[in-house]
């Protein structure tokens, strides 16, 4: 009985996939369950497990090709009439047998070399069977071994000047990487895209985290972190400006009454976000075990399709890397991104004195075709005012 290994359905308007790894070869045996190929998507690599016990008799996409949704991957059969160690032992024998009547021939053709043919290859380190032959009876003439060597000397030079010279190493891009620049650029082309900045105060939200934050891991077997306040203030923010938390769609502007909140994060196959469905129903303590469980499953190529889309507002974090400032791309269809950066202490004035805090550069990017200036700068001073006073998030003022 034989089963077929089709590519399953890869998401929410996702029909393509690119096979980034067999994790097995033809002729070998695999578990029910067991990862048995790696599909790249636009959004997230996925292993397709082998749906039966058996043996993988036979691969019908190799790797780098691109399968549409149901493509064929390759055939499992259930049984293997000739087991991998008899097979292994066979093509054992016959490799044994190639290399034995290999030697065979070398060694007859050593015999009937002539000795300056015999001191050429010698002195050359020549493999006989390489040459090719144009004496009488098949025997390597003088000649031939010379151009043998001739050939070799040239292809050793190409080598040596190719290793010398070429520093550059053509890589094929990842469709992941593929389809992040070409939205990203689509964003540029598409949005009438303008940056907003300013600064925010983050003593008082540093002082309560570091104030609970033993009390809050012990409750809730979770960290707390800045990025779940950010999310919690941004979610204040939408629902006094909502155009920040709408669409564009023809010439309709759709507003969500939902906050699906996207939260980037940095993997080694590129960026992804994955969405915080429903933020606003959440704690702050929810909000944090999704941080923290959607990004580790990104970084391990783990993440759902699912979790990757729906997106209604994406918070970019680039001061994890040391970002001091920076004006964060859209991710369409949306039109707002805010940009958080690294906190770095500098003097501020505070009343008529001047004091050191520790000071966080935001960055909103918004399309301007739906929100307005006035909304962008109010949006961003919203979020900045939370963040200075967080008892506004109780007040939900």
């Amino acid at each position: 009985m034989t089963v077929e290994l089709l590519v399953p359905t890869l998401g929410e308007s996702v029909v393509e996939a690119t096979i980034a790894k067999w994790m097995k070869s033809p002729g070998e045996s695999i578990n029910s369950d067991e990862p048995l190929v790696e599909l790249e998507t636009e959004k997230v690599t996925l292993e397709v497990p082998s749906p039966i016990s058996g043996v993988l008799k036979e691969i019908s996409a190799k790797e780098g090709e691109s399968v549409e949704v149901g493509a064929l991957l390759g055939i499992i059969s259930e049984s293997n009439n000739e087991s991998p160690t008899k097979k292994t032992s066979l093509q054992k024998n016959k490799e044994e047998t190639a290399l034995d009547d290999t030697e065979k021939t070398n060694k007859s053709k050593n015999e009937h070399l002539s000795p300056a043919v015999q001191r050429i290859v010698t002195e050359n380190n020549l493999n006989p069977s390489e040459i090719k032959p144009s004496g009488k009876d098949g025997l390597i003439t003088k000649g031939d071994a010379l151009n043998k060597l001739s050939d070799q000397d040239s292809s050793e030079l190409v080598n040596k000047t190719v290793s010398n010279n070429e520093l550059e190493e053509r890589v094929p891009m990842s469709r992941l990487r593929k389809v992040v620049a070409k939205r990203l650029k689509e964003a540029q082309n598409t949005a009438a895209m303008l940056t907003t900045f300013n600064e925010v105060d983050m003593t008082s939200v540093m002082s309560l985290r570091s104030e609970y934050k033993d009390h809050f891991e012990k409750e809730h077997k979770v960290r707390l972190g800045f990025m779940g306040m950010f999310v919690k203030a941004s979610i204040s923010a939408l629902n006094s400006y909502p155009a920040v938390n709408a669409e564009i769609n023809g010439d309709d502007i759709i507003y969500k009454k939902y906050n699906n909140i996207g939260v980037a994060v940095g993997t080694p196959q590129g960026l992804v976000v994955p969405v915080i469905k429903n933020a606003q129903n959440k704690s702050l303590a929810e909000i944090e075990k999704a941080i923290s469980d959607m990004g580790l499953r990104a970084r391990e190529g783990k993440i759902g399709m699912d979790e990757l889309s729906g997106g209604t507002f994406t918070i970019s974090n680039g001061g994890v890397y040391g970002s001091l400032m920076s004006t964060p791309i859209l991710n369409p269809p949306q039109s707002g991104i805010l940009g958080m950066h690294k906190i770095q202490k500098r003097p501020i004035a505070v009343g008529d004195d001047i004091k050191i805090r520790p000071m966080m550069y935001l960055a909103f990017s918004y399309d301007h075709r739906i929100i307005d200036g006035r909304e962008a700068v109010s949006f961003l001073v919203k979020i900045k005012e939370i963040i200075e006073d967080p008892r506004r998030l109780i007040l939900g003022i």
